[in-house]
């Protein structure tokens, strides 16, 4: 019986020591794909090259304790399907602009997520991917809701209506 309670007692103290997940957040994430982002504006093309994360794990990290996201970077969280996407800015040290992406490949809505801020951010509609890209970049690059997006190499067609989004290319059709 003593065997036994002091057994129970250092897997006790074990787990009390054991670092919390977030803790064990921070360690290297893994590299993900980039891909050229383009989005037409009223003065033209604008390019972002972004991180495209695909996997939930990937899409939870996000952007998390990162310290700084230079100009013209960025990240895109495409959806398999439409969906209305609710993000929030907890563990991201940094403000961002996130640009809400409807299937049709246009902008719904830009929406400014301050640091480590824990209120949901959401288009309020189905959305085939949000972007996050440096606090002021949409307005600096002159990027409004209504502008079109696509994404990856769209040499080989255009998405086609109804099919799931393919993560690495999207490249809708014009509105």
């Amino acid at each position: 019986m003593r065997h036994l309670l002091s057994l129970a007692a250092a897997l006790l103290l074990t787990g009390c020591n054991a670092a919390p997940a977030e803790q064990n957040s921070a360690a290297p994430a893994a590299v993900l794909s980039t891909v050229p982002l383009r989005i037409t504006t009223a003065t033209g093309t604008k390019t972002v090259t972004v991180e495209v994360a695909i996997s939930e794990p990937e899409q939870e990290r996000g952007l998390m304790h990162r310290p700084s996201l230079p100009p013209g970077r960025g990240m895109l969280f495409p959806f398999t399907l439409p969906r209305t996407a609710s993000f929030w800015m907890k563990n991201t040290p940094l403000p961002l602009d996130l640009l809400f992406i409807k299937p049709d490949g246009t902008i719904t809505a830009i929406l400014h997520g301050k640091a480590d801020d824990l209120h949901p951010l959401s288009a309020g509609e189905p959305v085939t991917a949000v972007v996050e890209i440096g606090d002021g970049e949409a307005q600096r690059l002159g990027i409004a809701a209504g502008n079109p997006v696509e994404w990856g190499d769209c040499r080989e067609g255009r998405q086609r209506p109804g099919l799931p989004i393919n993560p690495l290319a999207f490249c809708p059709t014009a509105p």
